[in-house]
């Protein structure tokens, strides 16, 4: 837990001292670090984790509990707040790339990580696809396929994917991933920083009384809280390996994604919710998702 939070939380002050002085750096910076540093991190965490199959099961372990969140949520008692599409998509779609990932690696042996890439897979590929037409796009079935084509080709975490897939097959695929390990780390690190800018500009801009904690209480309790349950209970109920218990349910710890607020502010629509939920949502997971870390070690 010390290691995870000594990783996390001096790197999102930073970002979030530089965001509140400079609101546009985190715009300026997230186009290279998503077009070339997230894929080579994704690459030098596959190379060092292995590849496997556990890939395939994580993606679809996080599109089934995404699709029954997203389906079902707003049915429960006291959830009547997810009615909102984009309330519904943020109690579901986590930081996995920025904030799971390290998550892992302080709580999991390195043989966790592909499980959690290939969750991330699974979530970017609903979120990306479905996210825009649940909160406001009326596309038609031929635009929704390219959407859902391009987002996937332009997935940082595809190209990582295929990176390491090509990698691997070739002589020198050791000494590659070696070579990759640290640099893999430090794009972490940069990433989370980034987040902290977002973070930070988002605080600079001052929050609307609907992006005040207590208005999303039940989104902020079902992300943090109900959500990493449900996938606790699924992967139990599909007799998982415990590492693919505690790997999955680690990913559903993290905080709400900012791909949240990325896709309101282009479809124009509860900008200032989703704002405030992915603000709170990664304030609170800095308890919340560490207190999931030790639970799962002591369940496990």
């Amino acid at each position: 837990m010390l290691r995870f939070l000594l990783e996390l939380v001096p790197s999102l002050l930073i970002g979030f001292w530089a965001g509140r002085r400079h609101e546009t750096l985190s715009t300026r910076l997230a186009s290279p670090l998503v077009r070339f540093g997230v894929p080579i991190s994704v690459m030098g965490l596959l190379l060092k984790g292995g590849l496997s199959g556990d890939m395939l099961q994580a993606a679809g372990l996080a599109v089934l509990g995404m699709g029954l969140v997203l389906v079902g949520a707003a049915r429960l008692p006291g959830l009547a707040q997810l009615a909102s599409p984009s309330l519904r998509l943020g109690s579901c779609t986590g930081n996995t790339a920025y904030f799971g990932v390290p998550l892992a690696l302080a709580f999991l042996p390195p043989e966790a990580l592909p499980i959690s890439i290939g969750y991330d897979l699974g979530a970017t590929l609903l979120t990306w696809s479905l996210g825009p037409l649940l909160i406001g796009s009326q596309a038609n079935g031929a635009q929704r396929l390219r959407g859902l084509l391009s987002s996937v080709a332009g997935s940082p975490a595809t190209r990582g994917l295929i990176g390491a897939l090509l990698i691997q097959a070739t002589p020198w695929s050791a000494p590659v991933t070696d070579a990759l390990w640290w640099p893999s780390r430090c794009v972490i690190l940069l990433a989370l920083m980034v987040v902290g800018m977002r973070l930070g500009s988002i605080h600079r801009q001052g929050m609307t009384p609907a992006a005040r904690p207590l208005q999303l209480l039940r989104p902020l309790v079902a992300k943090l809280l109900l959500y990493p349950l449900l996938l606790l209970l699924l992967a139990s109920l599909l007799q998982f390996n415990p590492l693919m218990v505690q790997a999955v349910v680690l990913q559903g710890a993290a905080p709400t994604a900012i791909s949240l607020l990325l896709i309101a502010e282009s479809v124009g629509a509860d900008q200032e919710q989703a704002a405030g939920l992915v603000f709170w949502s990664t304030l609170l997971a800095l308890v919340t998702a560490p207190l999931w870390g030790v639970l799962l070690r002591l369940q496990f």
